[in-house]
């Protein structure tokens, strides 16, 4: 049995899980840097959930920008 690339099923399996863990790897990171938990980037897998999720976290606060901005409006 052959998938639509003419792979076999476990090597398309093994591509899938292999792109599936960079892109949580790298929202995961991503997430880190705006100051949330990494672990929401779990939140993605659950479907509907994922697009509140992606709305939660556009319109929340951000402890990471929001602290930069305290700091330069106080001044030196």
């Amino acid at each position: 049995m052959e998938t639509v690339l003419g792979l076999e099923p476990w090597l398309g399996y093994l591509i899938v899980a292999a792109i599936l863990t960079y892109t949580l790897s790298i929202g995961g990171w991503v997430l880190a840097k705006a100051g949330r938990s990494p672990l929401w980037i779990l939140l993605l897998l659950v479907p509907y959930l994922n697009v509140i999720a992606f709305w939660a976290f556009a319109f929340a606060r951000w402890p990471a920008v929001d602290g930069a901005a305290k700091g330069a409006a106080r001044g030196p």
